[in-house]
């Protein structure tokens, strides 16, 4: 199977807001998305990049095996190389607990709560991964 990155905004962001349809985008939004066999499977967005932190949005097929080191790589190499940032933040709602229990498999961790804040009116967790912890890089 022929994988392939995608650095579409547009295309990956068509394919994120099937998964997350309240996926906003920014003027400086950036795309990294996974193809196989010239399908997408995968997708990463990255907002709000200033020198030290930026937003990381993530989207897939269920099913699919598209959680490729490779893959990994250069989402995490892009954010922390390229962009010089020295963290990466993310939010979900406390009730989508495989949202939560990928992050944590990834190596983020729960950094804050906003009470009341999900459209369910539960809770979202705002995650966050630090370049020094990030076991991607070396």
């Amino acid at each position: 199977m022929t994988h392939a990155f995608d650095f579409s905004v547009e295309r990956v962001a068509a394919f994120m807001r099937q998964h997350l349809p309240g996926l906003r985008l920014t003027e400086d939004s950036v795309a990294l998305g996974l193809t196989r066999e010239g399908v997408l499977i995968a997708g990463v967005m990255f907002e709000g990049i200033n020198r030290h932190n930026l937003w990381m949005h993530v989207a897939a097929e269920k099913g699919r095996k598209w959680l490729q080191r490779d893959y990994l790589l250069a989402v995490f190499a892009y954010a922390f190389l390229i962009c010089g940032v020295d963290r990466i933040s993310g939010y979900v709602d406390a009730s989508n607990t495989d949202a939560r229990r990928f992050n944590e498999h990834l190596g983020f961790r729960e950094e804050a709560r906003l009470s009341g804040a999900a459209a369910d009116g539960g809770d979202v967790l705002l995650y966050v991964m630090w370049k020094a912890e990030c076991r991607y890089l070396g």
